[in-house]
């Protein structure tokens, strides 16, 4: 009888700020992985704004990255993203959590992103954080493929005040 090789575990991520020698990788990644990517002057603003941003390696690889705008009262994540071949193992999860603790340590009372109304496991996530719809952008997104039709948006609030820990979201 044949045996399976055993299953070899994967290395853990790191997470660290967003640094600008990112951006190029960054850049490359979000065009592999967004219908309407970010350029990677998009990302290069970001950084020079000030915006929470990180990304978590693997083996030296970037496998997540993200951006968080944050304002009076108030936060926005802007962009989180995990490389299809590294999904389904709670990076976004694991990102999103350190965005709200982020957010909520800066006193930000409510939390804001858009997201495609399509992106069902991206809705599942954010809903398992307590975000809930509250409004919807109507062909808000471009096509995700060629000739395609615009996506609409849902817009989705997670009010803040209770600490929140990564094994809850």
């Amino acid at each position: 009888m044949a045996t399976l090789p055993k299953p070899q575990p994967r290395e853990s991520v790191q997470w660290r700020p967003m640094l600008p020698d990112d951006l190029p990788a960054i850049a490359a990644l979000e065009a592999r992985i967004h219908a309407a990517p970010w350029s990677e002057g998009n990302f290069r603003d970001a950084l020079a704004a000030g915006y929470s941003m990180r990304v978590g390696t693997r083996g030296g690889r970037i496998v997540a990255y993200g951006v968080l705008m944050l304002g009076p009262g108030e936060a926005q994540l802007l962009n989180l993203s995990v490389v299809p071949e590294d999904r389904r193992e709670g990076l976004g999860r694991e990102l999103l959590a350190q965005f709200i603790d982020d957010a909520q340590r800066l006193s930000a009372e409510q939390f804001f992103l858009e997201v495609r109304a399509g992106n069902l496991p991206a809705i599942a996530l954010y809903e398992a954080a307590g975000f809930s719809p509250v409004a919807r952008r109507v062909g808000y997104y471009p096509a995700a493929t060629p000739g395609g039709e615009r996506e609409d948006a849902l817009v989705m609030r997670c009010p803040l005040g209770m600490p929140r820990h990564p094994a809850s979201i």
